[in-house]
């Protein structure tokens, strides 16, 4: 059985990136949190492995390898979720709903509603689709 570190090592080097400690801690963190993240919050659940610019860097390369995609929360905020397998370098294929929970203000990646094909006008392209649904999540409600 492979581990989840190893996992994460190869979804690095199937990206052409190099595998560093600081990589997989933040892949950990992301991956286990059941939410999109902000940086802010990454930093306080890494603590001071990782220094701010690093993680900047780390969140970056990232998003533009197509291994996190970036989702708005309420407050503007960029939050960052785990990509499918289907993204690349070129392309993300993140078209779900994001649900904001108005409570706990959390960011929910919902995988389960895809958002349907857009034909844009004559002349127009799109380069991305958001759906954001805001709302009280279902932990906040069982409270």
């Amino acid at each position: 059985m492979v581990s989840t570190e190893e996992n994460f090592a190869n979804l690095l080097r199937n990206h052409h990136l190099k595998v560093t400690n600081a990589r997989l801690e933040v892949l950990a963190v992301i991956a286990g949190y059941g939410a999109a993240v902000s940086q802010p919050v990454l930093e306080k659940l890494i603590g001071t492995g990782i220094d701010r610019v690093t993680l900047y860097r780390i969140l970056n390369t990232f998003e533009e390898k197509g291994i996190l995609h970036k989702v708005i929360d309420l407050n503007g905020t960029a939050n960052y979720a785990m990509c499918s397998t289907a993204c690349t370098e070129h392309q993300h294929h993140d078209e779900h709903i994001h649900f904001n929970c108005t409570n706990c203000h959390k960011v929910y990646c919902m995988h389960s509603y895809i958002l349907p094909n857009v034909d844009a006008p004559e002349g127009f392209n799109i380069q991305s689709l958001n759906l954001s649904v805001n709302g009280i999540c279902k932990n906040c409600n069982n409270e």
